[in-house]
């Protein structure tokens, strides 16, 4: 991953209304601090759900439960995306699963990856995961699905899991600054990696993608 983005003065959020002159806001709870690369991910995966999800509905109206558009092959993609393609997949890491056992990637060669890079906080994210279930029970014997936690710990991934019913390998990300720059450079997340059974990349997508467009992929490479 490139270097983390440069400070600027944090901007008020959407939700909060400045208190009227003379009066002073309440003070609000302690929260845990938030990270330059989590506010840069968080605010670049709220833009790109956005711009989804504006091309859905006439007139610029926005459905807030409506799903990703199917796939189409025109999909807008970061610049390093299609430079990823065909690279040999850099599967020599382990890393540690939620429940701090060691996954070797080596070891789902022969098998479609799918690698999907995440975080709990993330709204697109949690949108795909439901897809990535259904395919992971799809295709159990050709296809692995990762889910990577980019920054979030095992504690927290636990419960998540749990919620959400992921059936499918969560592994921990966070700390391991040389697997993500491996696949990076990361404008934001979600990314998909696909990788072919041969080992090599398939292809690199940025941004939330519909279970037409994941299985599209996967379907390419059985």
């Amino acid at each position: 991953m490139q270097n983390e983005p440069p400070d600027t003065p944090d901007r008020t959020p959407d939700s909060a209304v400045p208190a009227p002159a003379g009066e002073s806001q309440p003070s609000e709870p302690d929260r845990a601090p938030v990270s330059r690369r989590q506010k840069a991910w968080l605010g670049m995966g709220a833009v790109l759900a956005a711009l989804v999800l504006l091309t859905l509905l006439p007139d610029g109206a926005v459905d807030p439960d409506a799903p990703p558009p199917p796939a189409d092959g025109n999909a807008a993609t970061e610049p390093g995306d299609a430079a990823a393609a065909g690279k040999v997949a850099p599967l020599h890491f382990t890393l540690k699963d939620m429940s701090g056992i060691d996954v070797k990637l080596e070891s789902f060669k022969g098998k479609v990856i799918l690698l999907n890079f995440w975080a709990t906080w993330c709204g697109p994210c949690r949108v795909e995961i439901p897809y990535l279930i259904e395919l992971q029970r799809q295709y159990p014997d050709d296809l692995v699905v990762l889910g990577v936690s980019v920054d979030d710990t095992a504690e927290k991934l636990r419960p998540y899991a749990t919620e959400m019913k992921v059936n499918y390998p969560l592994l921990v990300g966070n700390g391991r600054q040389d697997f993500q720059d491996a696949y990076g450079p990361f404008w934001g997340i979600p990314v998909t990696v696909f990788v072919g059974r041969d080992g090599r990349i398939h292809k690199k997508h940025s941004g939330i993608a519909s279970k037409e467009q994941f299985e599209q992929e996967i379907k390419a490479l059985l």
